[in-house]
């Protein structure tokens, strides 16, 4: 059977070890500073105090290698950036309510709720388990989160008339959208683009507006079709989409990183709003 694995797990030391036939992996970052924290201050002999940054852990279970079909249990960049991205915007993105779509492990639907004090929908469809081991994770994590992370199943195949009511409402009540490297075949990308299609939809009908952040990892091969190296799956969404009555950005990726992993020029961040 061939099997694939994230480029992470080599790049970075996660203090991965194991539970059972799953890997446990810490994911460090820095906490923003504070804004009271932000500048150089004296203490009373006159001596500089530099604020030092504050470390936390999201600890996930997880595979390390898995079938393409299965990909959403292991941890992958894209959701790293996200992360990221939440953490720059998280005073924009706090009274928010959050959505995930093909949320994997949970990572950053956690750390959306690590700053959203509101309500985040972490979704996925449930092949391997995997809500089951985003509950755990979520568990796992309480710790740090400042809001309630509530797991819902989502799959992009369902056609819409068999959607459950929960998951509608969830849909309605979500202002921002979140997807990370959900795309790898042309088939899920055509599934995904419909429910981008049915959630901005919903929102204009409801008068809710929805923003969509989606990023991905840009995965190049050569063909001798194009005599150049492609990356198909970003460039075949290009192409399903460019006819939607989209607003699509791109993101400049100038904002801090706070975790550990390579955040390569692969990585891509786009900005979707209805037109």
């Amino acid at each position: 059977m061939f099997t694939v694995t994230s480029e992470i797990y080599s790049e970075t030391n996660y203090q991965t070890t194991r539970d059972g036939s799953r890997a446990v992996s810490k994911f460090r970052f820095v906490y923003p500073p504070e804004e009271k924290l932000a500048g150089i201050t004296a203490d009373s002999d006159g001596d500089l105090e530099v604020p030092r940054p504050r470390r936390g852990v999201i600890e996930l279970e997880h595979s390390e290698a898995t079938e393409l079909r299965l990909v959403g249990l292991q941890v992958w960049r894209g959701a790293l950036l996200l992360a990221d991205y939440l953490f720059a915007k998280r005073l924009e993105f706090a009274e928010q309510t959050i959505m995930e779509l093909g949320a994997g492990v949970g990572l950053t639907s956690i750390a959306a709720g690590i700053y959203n004090a509101g309500k985040v929908y972490c979704t996925d469809v449930d092949l391997g388990c995997i809500l089951k081991l985003i509950r755990g994770n979520v568990e796992r994590n309480s710790q740090l989160l400042t809001g309630q992370v509530s797991v819902l199943e989502f799959n992009f195949l369902t056609p819409r008339g068999e959607q459950s009511k929960e998951l509608l409402k969830a849909i309605d009540d979500s202002d921002i959208i979140l997807a990370a490297d959900v795309i790898y075949c042309d088939t899920l990308t055509d599934a995904f683009i419909g429910v981008v299609d049915q959630v901005l939809d919903r929102g204009h009908q409801i008068g809710r507006s929805k923003t969509i952040y989606m990023a991905l990892e840009k995965r190049y091969v050569f063909t001798l079709e194009d005599c150049d190296s492609v990356a198909p799956m970003y460039e075949y969404f290009l192409r399903q989409t460019a006819n939607k009555p989209w607003n699509l950005e791109h993101l400049p990726l100038d904002f801090p990183q706070y975790f550990e992993y390579d955040r390569c020029k692969q990585l891509i961040l786009m900005k979707i709003t209805r037109r």
